[in-house]
């Protein structure tokens, strides 16, 4: 019965119900969004810093603590003298240079790093051959619209793609070692030194040897470098996904609120009705908050549509920029955060309709 009449109320006015909707998809479009872009960010770093193949790692004494890249501030001869510590089976030095937010173009030599990873995965085209060739991946050449042997502007030169990669090692643009420190005035210099153990569980003692050969510069193994890829491990970003979350609540709880209001005003003469016939106040408050559950129910969903459709937009235009993926497990979150807010904002105005007097309710115009 309740139902029933709360379907009837919706259908009775659907333009309020579904503006009522969509206001509420908003903030779960905005919560999943966030999540996704987040997550999609802190995986694709990962995984790209996984697919390296390297143990231990040695950055720049500015790198950051979820940045592997920095300034090129380290002298490539240490990279030698990694190599000749216990366990060391090699050691990569790279130079990182910094694009277009969050990209960078990294420079290698690329036989060290095929040693190293197994080497890169080509879709199209082959291994760097001339000083002015670059390896990208998949992703950014759909983001740039470049194909194998076209010209692409980037540092204040032309480059020629030589080769289009599959994504997930290192980075999503590759050049020679070489060429990049000319370009960054870095000549013998690096940004990060990659070193794999002859055996990884040796990855804790041989990041403690070079402690004491590279004073100043943040040492640690592959396993603390991934661990740091969280949202925890971002500051400010768990507080930043609270405030969007409450932003979410607040959101839900005005528009079900003026909602409800709205048509329990317009409603004041059936709730008279309804009373005059024996309702009680328990009656005609379930019948608020009923249709309130559903706006949220249908906002929820909606917004999870909305929030592929966000997913489709980026992975079209951005791929390389911004990774975002579907994270599911967060349906329910920001479905049970919106939810919750509805029925919040249903509070006040099912209250109110509950406590009219019917006489003066049947009297209204």
């Amino acid at each position: 019965m309740t139902n029933k009449i709360v379907l009837e109320n919706l259908k009775h006015r659907p333009m309020r119900s579904l503006l009522s909707i969509l206001l509420i998809a908003v903030p779960v479009t905005l919560i999943l969004c966030l999540i996704g872009l987040s997550r999609g960010l802190l995986e694709d770093s990962q995984n790209r810093s996984r697919g390296i193949g390297a143990d231990v790692i040695v950055r720049g004494s500015a790198a950051s603590s979820v940045v592997s890249s920095s300034a090129a501030s380290i002298p490539e001869g240490v990279v030698r003298k990694i190599e000749e510590q216990p366990h060391v089976k090699l050691a990569m030095g790279v130079i990182v240079h910094p694009i277009e937010q969050p990209l960078n173009v990294m420079g290698i030599d690329l036989e060290e790093f095929n040693r190293m990873s197994g080497g890169f995965t080509y879709m199209e085209g082959g291994p760097l051959q001339t000083d002015d060739d670059v390896l990208i991946d998949r992703f950014y050449a759909a983001q740039k619209h470049v194909k194998l042997g076209d010209t692409l502007k980037m540092l204040n030169r032309d480059w020629h793609v030589r080769g289009i990669i599959e994504g997930g090692k290192l980075a999503r643009v590759v050049v020679r070692k070489s060429v990049l420190q000319e370009i960054d005035a870095a000549t013998n210099k690096v940004s990060v030194i990659y070193v794999k153990c002859d055996d990884p569980s040796q990855a804790n003692e041989v990041a403690a040897q070079p402690k004491q050969l590279l004073a100043g510069y943040p040492v640690i193994t592959m396993e603390e470098f991934l661990s740091m890829f969280s949202v925890k491990g971002i500051p400010g970003l768990s507080a930043f996904v609270a405030v969007i979350v409450g932003i979410g609540v607040i959101i839900g709880f005005a528009v079900v609120c003026l909602s409800m209001y709205m048509a329990v005003l317009q409603r004041t003469r059936e709730i008279g009705i309804l009373k005059s016939l024996g309702a009680s106040k328990a009656f005609i408050l379930r019948i608020i908050l009923t249709e309130a559950l559903m706006l949220g129910i249908g906002g929820t969903i909606l917004g999870i549509l909305m929030s592929y459709g966000a997913y489709y937009l980026i992975r079209t235009l951005v791929p390389a920029s911004i990774p975002m993926i579907i994270v599911k497990p967060w349906w329910l979150i920001a479905g049970g955060v919106t939810i919750f807010g509805a029925v919040l904002g249903a509070l006040y105005p099912g209250l109110t309709a509950a406590t009219h007097d019917p006489i003066e309710a049947l009297a209204y115009e």
